[in-house]
């Protein structure tokens, strides 16, 4: 069973190849990182864990007992209560409800060590598989349009208090 983990970094090289292997699925629905993010993947990943350690961002991957990543699920801009979630999931990982298992996963997280509150995101109108994540785990349309990288999306937010456990309704 995959894991949740906080980005470490030794995560490096399985991340990497998490994103080379999954660039097209991932462009297909949400906007591409573009070739510089993969050629000074090492400073950015070092920037990400320098970032993390203020306390500004919590970034976690899904990763299997062998280390392969399957996903990334990262919570950025963390103030005052409040935190943007974003994540994604490798091709061959999706289908199997991993997603919504770790984003609920991700809210015990949120309330027991980040602090966190209020969760919002963001999915572009052509990404129905994190539209429907989202959905699922109890974020709400807000009603904004959003756009991400010059797409058209959907914005979402989800309040963390009064939560029932994971995977139960209240």
């Amino acid at each position: 069973m995959p894991e949740l983990q906080r980005l470490r970094p030794d995560h490096a090289p399985a991340l990497l190849a998490f994103e080379e292997e999954n660039r097209a699925f991932f462009a297909a629905s949400v906007p591409d990182r573009g070739d510089d993010y993969f050629t000074g993947f090492a400073a950015r990943h070092a920037a990400l864990l320098a970032e993390q350690a203020t306390g500004a961002c919590h970034f976690h991957v899904l990763a299997t007992e062998d280390g392969e990543v399957l996903g990334r699920f990262n919570l950025m801009d963390a103030v005052d209560g409040e935190a943007e979630l974003g994540f994604r999931l490798a091709e061959k990982a999706t289908g199997r409800g991993l997603a919504t298992a770790t984003v609920r996963e991700l809210f015990t997280l949120c309330t027991t060590a980040y602090a966190l509150t209020t969760l919002r995101a963001a999915a572009t109108l052509t990404n129905t598989a994190s539209q429907a994540v989202l959905t699922r785990t109890g974020f709400v349309p807000t009603g904004e349009k959003a756009l991400l990288s010059g797409k058209p999306g959907l914005a979402y937010v989800r309040q963390l208090t009064g939560q029932a456990p994971a995977g139960r309704a209240l």
